[in-house]
C-alpha cells in the first residue's frame, strides 16, 4: 500500500468544495507512481467529478433519490445512465465502461450524481442513506441475478418461487422466467435494475453460442454444411482456428508468422456469413497488405470484397453503400472514419490484422480502434507481445476490458513496484496466461507443421572500414557524454532527442556511410552480400529476400543488381500500394526476378514463400520484427530449406544488440507459450537501468582515460533550427511551415512541417535532412513518422478547420516557428511577418467555423483572403514586395496558383501518421 500525502494545512476562507478537492488530491499517488489503491481511485473518480461537473437529468422525476438519471459530460459530448439503487451499500449502476471495468462499484458519472443529490436534497439524502430501498429490485450481482432491497416473505408469492431466501435466483430457474415475473410483478413495486437488459443479453449469447457450433458440426457431418468453407481446404490446426474465432466471438489467434492466420479469420468470417450470422465483414490491416487481403479473400472465398481508397468524402459514401460482404481499410483510415463506420457500414465482424499496431492503448490508434463496434470481433497477429506485457493489455481490452479491468488493477497484479511506485519486475506470469486462455489460440510451427522444411540461422560478423570507424566513434563519443551527463541529472529534451539521434545514425553507420553521405558508398556489409549472392543465386530456383531499416543501404544493393542485370522487386514506403503489388506479384511470378528488396513495409503479412534465402542487413530492435521478416518465406507452402543470415558490424551497437533480441523472446515465450520458468523473467526497466543497458549494449568505457579520445562531430547548438534552415533552402517555396511542438508531459517535442504537396521526393528530402542535423530515433520509419509530422497544404488546412471546430484536440503545451530562423536562432524574417500570419490564422478561423456550421457558401470569401494572405507571407519570406489583392496572384504565379488553392477547399481530410513504439519500448524498457 502506497504512503498517502501529508493533507495540506487548511487555508481560510477555503469553500466546503475546494476543502474537498484539496483532501482528495493528497490522497492520490504522484503522477510517476502506479501503486494505486481502491480508495485512491475511488478518489481519483470523486476529484474529477468535482472538478468538472456535468449536466445530469432525472429520468424518473417522481423518484428524487432512488432512481435514474441521464448524465451528459460537458468534455467529451458522451452521454450515460446511472441507477441509484442503495445509498447505504453504495448499491449503483453506470453505464460508462470505467464502471463494469473499474470494479470499483462507482465512476465519475456515479459520483457526479452523488453530489448533486446530496446538494439538492441533503435531507431526504440522510433519509435514503439510513433506511435504504423501500421497494424489491431485481439488480445484477457477482454476475449473477438477484432480488434486493426488502425480505424474502414481502416479495409477492410469484418471485418467491424463483428465488432462494438470500434473493439469489433458483438454479432451476431459467434467468429470462424469473426477468418476466419481475416484470409482471411491477405493479407491486418490483423494480428492475438498467444491468438487467445487458446482462440477459450476455447470458443468452452464450447459450446461443454453444447451440450454434453444435448445430453447425452436426450439419457439416450431415452433408448439409461443406467440409471446408473455403475453396481450398483448410488443415486441421486451421479448421480449430476458424472455430475459435467464430464461436468465441471475440477471440485472438496469436499463431507464429507463417501458419495462415489469415485464411482462418477469412474462413470463421464466410462461416458466420453461412449461418446467418453476419452480412458485413470490415477489415482492418496495415495499408501494404490491403492488395494481399483482397487476393486472399478471392483466392479462397466467392464472397464478394471492397477496398476502401479514396478521400474522405468517398470513403463515407462507400460505407454508407456498401457493394461487398468484405470491406478492407487501413489503420490509418480508422482514425478519423471510426464514428462513420459504426454508424453507417455498422459492421457484424472486425477483424484486426496485425493487431500489434494497437499495442500502444495511449495511441490515436488504438483509442480509434477501441471505438467500433461489432458483436464479432478477430484479433490476428502473431507478436501480441513485442517489448512488455501490457501491449497484451491493450490488444485484450479491444476483445473484452472485463478480462483485466482497469489498468491500475492491471499494474498492480503483474509488476512488481518500487519504494517509488514504479515498475521494478513482472509477478503472476502464470496467472496472465490463464485469464487470456479462453479468448487466445496460439500454435508454434512446431506443434503443427511436421512438413515445413528445415530453417538455418547464421550470424555473420562484418569489420567496419577505417573510415566507418571514425565516423562511428564521432557518434559513440556524444552518446558516452550524454550518458556521463545523464549519471549525474535527467536529460534536459534536447539532449535526449539528440541521444537518441545518435544512437540512430550509430545503426546507420554498421551498414555504410552512404546513407548519411550520399558520396561515400563504400559498405563492407554490401561486399560480403555480394559474395552471398553470387553463390546462391547460381543455382536457378532460388530467390532471395533482402531486409534493411535504411533505403539508402538497399539503394546501394539496387545499383549492384543493376550492373550485373539481376532482377529484383522494390517494395519500400515510399512505393503506391497499387504499385507494391506488381512488385510481389512480378517477385512471385517472374523467374528473371531473383532478389526483393524491401524495408520494414513488407515485413508483415506478406507471402513470399517461393523465397529460400532471408538476408538481413541489419538487426530490428525487436525479435518480433526479425521473425516477421524470415516468416515472409518460411512459412506455410514453402517446400524448400530456408536459409537466415543476418550481417552484423562486428563490436558495434548491432552486436551488443543480440542480447537484447534474446531477452524479448524469453519474455514472449513464456507468457504465450509457457516455455521456461515465469517467475525468473525480470522486467527491464527504463531510468538508470536503460542508461545501464545501454551502457552495456554499446560497451561503453565509463573511464574516458582508457580509451583513445575520438574528434568531436561539430552539431548545431539548436538541431530544430538547423533542420528548418536546411529545409528552407533545399524546398524553397515549396515548404510553407516548419514548427517544434512541446506536447504536455515529458514527451519529446515533434517537428511540425507543412509542404505544399506530399510526393516522394520531398519525403525523401525531409528525411535526409532530418538524418543530417536532427538524427533519426532507431529506423528510418520508425522515427521520422513518430517525430515529425508531415502534412500537404490541404491536410494543414483540414487539421485546424477540424480543430477550430472542436472536432479533434491538440495535446501541445507550447511551440516555437523555425521558419525565417538563423540556425544560430536570430530572427531574420520580415516584420510584418507575424501580422500577416495573424491575419491569415483569423481568415482560416472565420472560414472554419462557417464551414462546421454547414454554411459553405460564405466560407470562400474568407478562404480567398487567407490564400491572399499565404501569398503575402511567402513574398516576404522570399524578401520581394507582397501582393495587395488577388488580381496580383495572376502576375506572380510562384506566390499563390489560385485554382490549384481552391480545388483542395472542398476536400478536407486530416492525414494521420501511424502510431510507432518509442525507442525506449523498442528496448524493451517499461510503459510510458
Amino acid at each position: 500500500m502506497p504512503a498517502k500525502k501529508k493533507a495540506p494545512k487548511r487555508r481560510k476562507n477555503l469553500s466546503p468544495l475546494e476543502e474537498e478537492i484539496a483532501t482528495l488530491q493528497a490522497q492520490l499517488p504522484g503522477q510517476q507512481d502506479w501503486r494505486s489503491s481502491d480508495e485512491q481511485e475511488l478518489a481519483r473518480r470523486r476529484l474529477r467529478a468535482l472538478e468538472t461537473p456535468p449536466a445530469i437529468r432525472n429520468l424518473e422525476p417522481a423518484r428524487r433519490i432512488h432512481s435514474r438519471f441521464e448524465v451528459s459530460s460537458l468534455e467529451s459530448g458522451g452521454r450515460y445512465l446511472v441507477e441509484i439503487i442503495d445509498l447505504s451499500e453504495r448499491l449503483f449502476f453506470s453505464s460508462s465502461p470505467d464502471f463494469a471495468n473499474a470494479a470499483l462499484g462507482t465512476c465519475k458519472h456515479t459520483e457526479s450524481v452523488l453530489i448533486h443529490l446530496q446538494k439538492r436534497f441533503p435531507s431526504l439524502f440522510r433519509k435514503a442513506a439510513q433506511i435504504g430501498p423501500q421497494h424489491p429490485s431485481l439488480i445484477v450481482r457477482d454476475d449473477e441475478l438477484e432480488l434486493y432491497g426488502t425480505g424474502f416473505l414481502e416479495l409477492p408469492r410469484k418471485l418467491r418461487l424463483c428465488v432462494e431466501r438470500d434473493g439469489r435466483r433458483k438454479a432451476k430457474c431459467p434467468p429470462e422466467k424469473l426477468v418476466a415475473t419481475a416484470e409482471a410483478c411491477h405493479g407491486d413495486g418490483v423494480r428492475i435494475s438498467c444491468a438487467v437488459p445487458a446482462w440477459l443479453e450476455r447470458h443468452g449469447r452464450d447459450i446461443e453460442r454453444h447451440q450454434l457450433r453444435r448445430d453447425y458440426e452436426q450439419r457439416v457431418h450431415s452433408g448439409e454444411y461443406p467440409q471446408h468453407e473455403t475453396l481450398m481446404p483448410l488443415f486441421p490446426y486451421q479448421r480449430t482456428g476458424m472455430l475459435h474465432l467464430a464461436f468465441t466471438e471475440r477471440a485472438m489467434i496469436a499463431d507464429e508468422m507463417g501458419l495462415g492466420k489469415t485464411i482462418q479469420g477469412i474462413a470463421a468470417a464466410a462461416l458466420l456469413q453461412r449461418i446467418g450470422k453476419a452480412q458485413r465483414c470490415l477489415v482492418v490491416c496495415p495499408a501494404s497488405l490491403k492488395s494481399e487481403w483482397q487476393e486472399q479473400i478471392e483466392k479462397f472465398t466467392q464472397l464478394p470484397c471492397e477496398v476502401i481508397f479514396g478521400s474522405r468524402r468517398q470513403r463515407v459514401q462507400a460505407y454508407s453503400q456498401p457493394g461487398a460482404f468484405f470491406s478492407i481499410v487501413n489503420y490509418e483510415q480508422i482514425r478519423s472514419d471510426s464514428l462513420d463506420i459504426n454508424a453507417s457500414l455498422k459492421p457484424d465482424i472486425i477483424i484486426l490484422d496485425e493487431a500489434q499496431r494497437i499495442k500502444n492503448w495511449t495511441s490515436q490508434t488504438a483509442q480509434a480502434i477501441k471505438r467500433l463496434r461489432s458483436r464479432y470481433a478477430f484479433v490476428l497477429t502473431g507478436t501480441p507481445i513485442e517489448n512488455r506485457i501490457d501491449e497484451l493489455y491493450s490488444i485484450v481490452e479491444f476483445l473484452d476490458p472485463s478480462i483485466f479491468g482497469a489498468l491500475f488493477r492491471f499494474n498492480r497484479e503483474y509488476y512488481e513496484l518500487d519504494d517509488s511506485g514504479k515498475p521494478s519486475g513482472y509477478r503472476n506470469l502464470d496467472q496472465l496466461r490463464e485469464k487470456v486462455r479462453p479468448i487466445l489460440l496460439r500454435r508454434r510451427k512446431h506443434d503443427v507443421e511436421n512438413e515445413l522444411p528445415d530453417r538455418s540461422d547464421e550470424n555473420r560478423f562484418v569489420q567496419l572500414t577505417e573510415s566507418q570507424k571514425s565516423d562511428y566513434a564521432h557518434k559513440q563519443d556524444a552518446v558516452r557524454k550524454l550518458i556521463q551527463i545523464a549519471h549525474k541529472r535527467p536529460l534536459r529534451r534536447e539532449e535526449h532527442n539528440r541521444l537518441m539521434g545518435y544512437l540512430g545514425m550509430m545503426r546507420m553507420l554498421c551498414d555504410t556511410q552512404f546513407i548519411l553521405d550520399k558520396e561515400t558508398k563504400v559498405s563492407p556489409k554490401l561486399d560480403e552480400l555480394v559474395s552471398i549472392l553470387d553463390q546462391a543465386l547460381g543455382d536457378p530456383e532460388t530467390k532471395t529476400l533482402i531486409f534493411s531499416e535504411w533505403v539508402g543501404m538497399l539503394e546501394l544493393v539496387r545499383e549492384h543488381l543493376e550492373r550485373q542485370k539481376i532482377g529484383y522487386a522494390w517494395h519500400t514506403g515510399s512505393v503506391p500500394q497499387k504499385k507494391r503489388r506488381a512488385e510481389i506479384n512480378a517477385f512471385k511470378q517472374d523467374p528473371d526476378c531473383r532478389v526483393f528488396l524491401c524495408t520494414e513495409s513488407g515485413g508483415v503479412g506478406l507471402n513470399l514463400q517461393n523465397a529460400s534465402l532471408v538476408i538481413n542487413l541489419d538487426l530490428p530492435w525487436n525479435p518480433a520484427k526479425l521473425e516477421q521478416r524470415i516468416a515472409r518465406a518460411w512459412r506455410k507452402g514453402q517446400t524448400r530449406p530456408v536459409q537466415v543470415i543476418n550481417l552484423i558490424a562486428e563490436g558495434t551497437i548491432e552486436h551488443g544488440m543480440l542480447e537484447t533480441l534474446a531477452h524479448k523472446q524469453g519474455l514472449a515465450d513464456g507468457v504465450l507459450d509457457g516455455i521456461g520458468e515465469l517467475s525468473e523473467i525480470k522486467l527491464k526497466k527504463g531510468g538508470r537501468s536503460f542508461l545501464s543497458r545501454l551502457e552495456q549494449t554499446l560497451e561503453v568505457v565509463k573511464d574516458p582515460g582508457k580509451r583513445k579520445t575520438a574528434a568531436h562531430t561539430q552539431t548545431a547548438a539548436d538541431p530544430p533550427i538547423a533542420l528548418a534552415a536546411g529545409l528552407q533552402k533545399s524546398l524553397g517555396a515549396q515548404l510553407l511551415h516548419c514548427e517544434e511542438h512541446f506536447p504536455n508531459g515529458a514527451a519529446p517535442s515533434k517537428l511540425y512541417i507543412v509542404t505544399e504537396k506530399l510526393d516522394p521526393a520531398t519525403q525523401e528530402e525531409i528525411w535526409r535532412q532530418v538524418a543530417s542535423h536532427y538524427g533519426p530515433l532507431a529506423s528510418e520509419a520508425d522515427w521520422l513518422e513518430d517525430n515529425v509530422v508531415h502534412l500537404d497544404a490541404s491536410s494543414h488546412h483540414a487539421m485546424l478547420q477540424l480543430q477550430r471546430a472542436g472536432l479533434i484536440q491538440t495535446s501541445t503545451r507550447a511551440k516555437r516557428q523555425l521558419l525565417g530562423t538563423a540556425p544560430d536562432g536570430s530572427e531574420i524574417s520580415d516584420p510584418r511577418l507575424p501580422q500577416y500570419r495573424s491575419e491569415l490564422a483569423e481568415e482560416l478561423e472565420a472560414a472554419a467555423v462557417l464551414i462546421a456550421a454547414n454554411l459553405h457558401r460564405l466560407a470562400p470569401t474568407h478562404l480567398l483572403n487567407a490564400l491572399l494572405k499565404t501569398s503575402q507571407v511567402r513574398a516576404l519570406k522570399k524578401a520581394i514586395s507582397p501582393p495587395q489583392d488577388l488580381s496580383e496572384l495572376k502576375e506572380e504565379p510562384h506566390l499563390g496558383n489560385l485554382p490549384e488553392h481552391l480545388q483542395c477547399f472542398p476536400s478536407f481530410e486530416l492525414k494521420a501518421d501511424e502510431e510507432i513504439e518509442q525507442f525506449h519500448a523498442a528496448l524493451g524498457e517499461t510503459q510510458t
